[in-house]
């Protein structure tokens, strides 16, 4: 679908609105309405797990069943969320998802059980840790080309630093006002703020105010080449996308994994539960730095290189978990692991339009959304059972390092797509 012009989206600045260039507020915008995802993230959802088990007489078995069985089922729905991108925009989009997750996140305040749970948790799985982060992350894409990488480097970094303030915030509210409540609160802070962004916020693309891609001139626009873009048929025909693909899901699966047993997992290398948890600020620090130089190298430096990268960072802090202590060795390993799921996440977010073109962008970046969501479902779970089986972590962890190795040697070998001109991309 063509996109028009949008009077809206002027701010009836006529030829004044022009002349700054919008991407960057764009940039900004993303960056906050990632942040607004994090009740729907794990790390957000986190907060609520032990005020629900007490309030519903829920196992912990229980509860995390219904969390594998929502986050599958909201997984499948990415596809489509991405298709309705490319044809409709980003405020679009953006107003719906935004809204139906502000909805699904009140009327969590209504759970009565197991099954209502899992539906709960299918919602705002679907719309807030994949919807609304798919939407934030791509949106940025359609205004940038030269600097795309550090334009989703920024939004990926602010977004993912901010993302832990969620059960920080949450957590206190919940002692005070109860956990239903808090899910009434985290509704309206969705509502009051994503719907302001989508409506009067976000423009769909340069072209919509008269301005262009990378705030170049109409004359630049003019003299560059016309390119087009894969479809999202093409693009899975090709090597580089399953790589790209198969970066975000090796870290979201053994990265989720690794920090939701973080406690569990490093007391057996003879870490406090206090120093465990101080372990997450140098891992964050890492995701921010790692998401904001990955994002800037993607202008300058081919895929095939930082993608492996990625994942020697991630290979590097599974093999060295049995020589982690509670001394420098154990930072270490957490700047490993925050730096390879940084890595991974800018990498795939700018080479997918870098590579495969934009026109069906959102498209393709559903279906790695909607793979990379199902697999921090079963992250925690395979983790879990190999505990179970072998007493620790480090058997499953050497079992698992056959995905980014995996990942790595296909990323080296496959070839690098470009985006076909016009005429040959499929409509």
């Amino acid at each position: 679908m063509r996109h028009r012009p949008d009077p809206d989206a002027m701010g009836g600045g006529g030829a004044g609105a022009r002349r700054r260039f919008s991407g960057w507020r764009i940039v900004a915008l993303a960056a906050l309405a990632l942040v607004l995802t994090g009740p729907g993230q794990t790390v957000g959802v986190s907060a609520f797990v032990d005020p629900m088990i007490d309030g519903l007489g829920l196992t912990r078995s229980q509860v995390s069943g219904a969390y594998l069985v929502g986050t599958l089922t909201g997984a499948l729905a990415m596809p489509r969320v991405g298709s309705v991108l490319d044809q409709r925009g980003t405020r679009f989009a953006m107003t719906v998802v935004g809204g139906l997750f502000g909805v699904v996140l009140a009327a969590m305040a209504g759970v009565q059980g197991v099954v209502t749970l899992a539906v709960g948790y299918a919602g705002i799985r679907m719309l807030g840790q994949g919807g609304l982060t798919l939407i934030a992350t791509t949106s940025v894409s359609y205004w940038f080309e030269r600097r795309r990488g550090l334009a989703v480097g920024l939004v990926t970094a602010v977004g993912g630093a901010m993302m832990p303030l969620t059960p920080i915030a949450m957590t206190p509210l919940i002692e005070v006002i109860g956990w239903r409540n808090a899910w009434l609160v985290a509704a309206a802070a969705v509502l009051l703020l994503v719907l302001p962004i989508a409506r009067l916020g976000m423009i769909d693309r340069p072209e919509d105010v008269g301005q262009q891609v990378d705030g170049i001139s109409d004359e630049e626009a003019a003299s560059a080449a016309p390119t087009g873009g894969y479809t999202r048929r093409q693009a899975v025909g090709t090597g580089m996308f399953w790589a790209l693909a198969g970066g975000v899901v090796a870290t979201g699966l053994i990265g989720t994994g690794m920090t939701f047993h973080q406690f569990d997992l490093l007391g057996q290398q003879g870490l406090t539960p206090t120093q465990a948890a101080a372990n997450f600020l140098p891992q964050t620090l890492a995701t921010l730095g790692a998401s904001l130089g990955a994002g800037a190298l993607m202008d300058r430096v081919p895929v095939r290189v930082l993608l492996p990268a990625a994942m020697a960072l991630l290979s590097a802090s599974m093999i060295a978990l049995p020589w982690v202590g509670p001394d420098l060795s154990v930072v270490l390993y957490a700047i490993g692991l925050g730096a390879s799921g940084g890595t991974a996440r800018a990498v795939e977010a700018a080479g997918m339009p870098k590579l495969f073109g934009v026109r069906h962008v959102g498209a393709i970046r559903g279906l790695v959304m909607s793979l990379m969501v199902g697999s921090t479902a079963f992250g925690p779970l395979a983790l879990s059972l190999g505990r179970d089986l072998t007493g620790g972590y480090v058997s499953v962890l050497r079992l698992l390092l056959v995905l980014p190795v995996a990942v790595a040697v296909l990323a080296l070998l496959s070839r690098v797509p470009h985006p076909p001109a016009p005429a040959e991309a499929a409509p």
